[in-house]
């Protein structure tokens, strides 16, 4: 079945393939006008259900590198449901790409879907990578690129979460969003023995178009190399760099809001950054009632991510969802970006079928036309990174009413204790209202340092709180930061 895949057929597209070649393929196409490309209106893989796609279901036997010595596979997906852009694979080999043609063949079809197996479609979905990485002898995936611009990654032991895009545009603006999308892959044979595989991959929206290098190296964080590179076909005011997507419904703060058994459910529950003072800054996330933006200036971030810090299955008692196991994903430059900001969206929504939220970096000056813009970063995916791990972690936060008042609120906040020094103080502020009290204390219960803030918001109805802590003048744990509205 393999040979039905990959084998040489007269009108499979072949020719030589290196980066400059792809950059200026992309250069060309920004200056013609955006064709979209789509399935047929009356194709019936547009007419797939969830339950139709999902009983699809690829043939391993047809696995590109099955029957190698190599430390990656590769598997194309299938087109339909939500997937309505066919997307064009393609294998490059000692430096000449060759396309992996549409075929149904190596496709498993319920009886009833016979119009679905007999459709012709010109490109696959995307497709997904596996290697050993939890056990030597399992081949589990670790990397899927599909639908628009979207991928995402799993560390060791990790259960796919949140995900990351190519680039952002417009996002949250009245204007409405633009959604680029990849609509060709190479993906290079990986040496055998090799621990990284390099997939390239054109970008294109009515907007732009994109030369993107991804170099994808799996382990207990799984590590992505990204080097961009953009061709706008018109000025961009509003963009994304290294931009995430996940889900936040509710956990402690608003879980009244819910009528649900589980204490929690969420793929993230904070945007952590690393500003250009080196201070490691923790916002917790929040399903507001209302669309809300944030924005963090800097001229030299070091990095930002959406993490995941709830690790315990009771944190979420779902025995399904395996949200404890989703990863995080830091997202890192590689040179400077410059100034600009990490913007965070918190988009409202009643369900966890919708991701809402978004978090990506903005530099300060648009994209103008007929230039080119290089960008390079790493995203990181698992469950705890280097950056993070200094002490001084924010592990939750909670609040509600402060016992025997009615106009004060409480919000604990606990850090894990590692390297925990003495004389701690604290340094607790409000944009509007007034902070009125603290206490602090280590629990000997948890191993966990709690500290708590009593905020009185008066009459105001949106305060920008803050709060770090240091000893002898030296800054200790995660800077805290919270949007309360009434």
């Amino acid at each position: 079945m393999l040979s039905s895949l990959v084998k040489a057929q007269d009108d499979r597209p072949t020719y030589s393939f290196n980066r400059q070649w792809f950059e200026e393929q992309a250069k060309q196409l920004a200056s013609e006008p955006y064709v979209e490309q789509k399935l047929p209106v009356d194709s019936p893989l547009n007419n797939l259900s969830y339950d139709d796609y999902r009983k699809i279901q690829f043939q391993r036997s047809a696995t590109v590198w099955k029957n190698e010595d190599r430390n990656f596979r590769l598997s194309p997906m299938h087109p339909g449901f939500l997937f309505k852009q066919p997307v064009k694979l393609n294998l490059i080999v000692g430096g000449v790409s060759r396309r992996i043609l549409y075929t149904s063949e190596i496709f498993n079809y319920d009886k009833e879907q016979k119009a679905a197996k007999e459709t012709q479609a010109g490109g696959y979905s995307g497709f997904k990578l596996t290697t050993p990485i939890n056990k030597p002898d399992i081949w589990d995936e670790f990397l899927v690129f599909q639908g628009g611009s979207y991928f995402r990654g799993l560390g060791k032991d990790n259960w796919y979460g949140l995900s990351a895009r190519g680039l952002a545009i417009n996002t949250a603006k009245p204007s409405g969003e633009e959604f680029p999308s990849f609509t060709e892959f190479w993906i290079e044979r990986p040496k055998e023995k090799a621990t990284t595989i390099v997939i390239h991959a054109l970008l294109e929206s009515p907007s732009l178009t994109g030369a993107f290098t991804f170099k994808a190296t799996p382990g207990e964080n799984t590590v992505i190399e990204v080097s961009s590179t953009l061709y706008p076909r018109k000025q961009i005011e509003a963009f994304g760099i290294g931009s995430l997507t996940s889900m936040f419904l509710f956990n402690d703060v608003n879980r009244t809001r819910f009528d649900d058994f589980r204490p929690a459910v969420h793929d993230s529950d904070g945007l952590f950054m690393i500003n250009g003072q080196n201070e490691r800054i923790w916002r917790p996330l929040t399903n507001p009632r209302k669309l809300q933006v944030s924005v963090f200036q800097d001229t030299a971030l070091k990095g930002f991510g959406l993490f995941q810090r709830h690790r315990q299955f009771t944190d979420f008692e779902d025995m399904e969802a395996n949200y404890e196991a989703r990863p995080s994903a830091w997202v890192e430059p590689i040179g400077t970006w410059g100034p600009g900001h990490v913007e965070l969206v918190e988009i409202p929504t009643n369900s966890e079928i919708h991701d809402n939220i978004v978090a990506f970096w903005q530099p300060s000056e648009p994209l103008k036309a007929n230039r080119a813009y290089s960008f390079e970063y790493k995203i990181s995916w698992g469950s705890l990174f280097k950056a993070e791990d200094k002490g001084g972690r924010i592990l939750s936060t909670a609040t509600g009413k402060s016992l025997g008042s009615e106009n004060i609120r409480d919000f604990v906040i606990d850090y894990d204790s590692m390297n925990l020094p003495e004389n701690i103080e604290i340094h607790a502020t409000a944009s509007t209202g007034k902070i009125v009290g603290t206490i602090q204390k280590f629990m000997h219960q948890t191993g966990l340092y709690r500290v708590v803030i009593k905020f009185e918001p008066g009459r105001e109805d949106l305060s920008e709180l803050r709060v770090s802590l240091s000893s002898k003048n030296q800054t200790w744990g995660e800077t805290w930061l919270y949007r309360w509205n009434r």
